[in-house]
């Protein structure tokens, strides 16, 4: 996927296919790659799908907040010259996308979260990462999943290098923070953007009740549930979750 990257002044992306644009949010510590899925199926349906790369660790730390990364999607569609998208996020990607859905949304034609934080304190792990313990970094890669052999060595990996690197843990930690310090409950009644919400009936991180939770306060929301499913829905049941996606924007006619 590196060499399909288009690199455009501060703004690294992925672009494929033609249509609506589905703007893709990664979580804190996921990549681009956890949407292959969705990357494979939605181009054929006639969207053009975008997934940019979030600056989680290339901001100066007073900068590393949710609101900074949610201005800074308004900045790449604006760059792009989309008129109107779809942000589809996962985990922290969830919350961006939420986030500027309320602060733009003259932007967003539709919401698509999946495990999302914003509602729940926790949901970026209770207890954060210890540097240098490899087994620790391996079962919280793997409760993320309902099938811990999702999380492949290669995943395992990643994580443990990014929280043995200290600059990225304190960003890490620091995001985390703002996550939890910018909770939307309050917001959500408000924000009357049609929404699609897929949840794993299994999620650890972020529990089936908190997306009944986005359900009860956002007032369009569509709730739909994938069983034995964990945190990250498009990965461990990516033909499931396109297919909901897929009627609920033909639905929508999105």
């Amino acid at each position: 996927m590196k060499n399909s990257l288009r690199k455009e002044g501060k703004f690294t992306y992925l672009e494929l296919g033609e249509g609506t644009p589905i703007v893709i949010l990664h979580g804190l510590m996921g990549g681009l790659s956890n949407f292959d899925g969705v990357i494979d199926f939605f181009p054929q349906k006639g969207y053009k799908v975008v997934l940019p790369e979030l600056p989680l660790y290339s901001m100066s730390l007073l900068k590393t907040s949710v609101g900074t990364f949610a201005k800074y999607i308004k900045e790449f569609i604006d760059h792009k010259g989309y008129k109107e998208v779809i942000l589809l996020g996962n985990s922290l990607g969830g919350h961006i996308a939420l986030l500027a859905t309320k602060l733009y949304p003259e932007l967003v034609k539709g919401l698509v979260i999946t495990g999302s934080s914003g509602l729940y304190e926790n949901a970026m792990g209770e207890s954060y990462p210890r540097r240098g313990d490899y087994e620790f970094i391996k079962k919280k890669a793997q409760n993320v999943f309902y099938d811990p052999a999702v999380a492949t060595k290669e995943i395992v990996d990643d994580v443990y290098k990014t929280v043995s690197d200290r600059n990225k843990l304190i960003k890490t930690l620091a995001i985390a923070k703002s996550a939890i310090r910018h909770n939307m409950a309050k917001d959500l009644p408000k924000m009357t953007t049609p929404t699609c919400i897929i949840w794993g009936k299994n999620d650890n991180v972020t529990p089936p009740e908190v997306a009944e939770d986005f359900n009860e306060l956002l007032p369009d929301s569509n709730l739909y549930w994938i069983d034995k499913c964990g945190h990250a829905a498009m990965m461990e049941h990516p033909d499931l979750f396109n297919k909901l996606l897929n009627d609920w924007l033909v639905k929508r006619n999105f």
